[in-house]
């Protein structure tokens, strides 16, 4: 009988690009000035929707490196 740990197929390294999105949104000297200015936003607003994208990014890099060929 196999142990579960060796039937995981989840064991990629690409899985740890999954943090980054985690981490970055956490480092607070991001968010510590008004400017830049983009379009009128200070930088607290437009920063958000950049993690967002990068969220995004991240977690379709993963599906694509790690999704199972037929």
């Amino acid at each position: 009988m196999a142990t579960p740990d060796k039937d995981r197929g989840d064991r990629s390294p690409w899985n740890r690009l999954l943090i980054i999105p985690i981490v970055v949104p956490l480092l607070p000297f991001l968010y510590n000035a008004l400017d830049p200015r983009f379009l009128g936003f200070p930088r607290f607003y437009w920063l958000q929707l950049a993690f967002v994208a990068l969220g995004v990014a991240c977690t379709a890099t993963v599906y694509q490196m790690t999704k199972r060929r037929r």
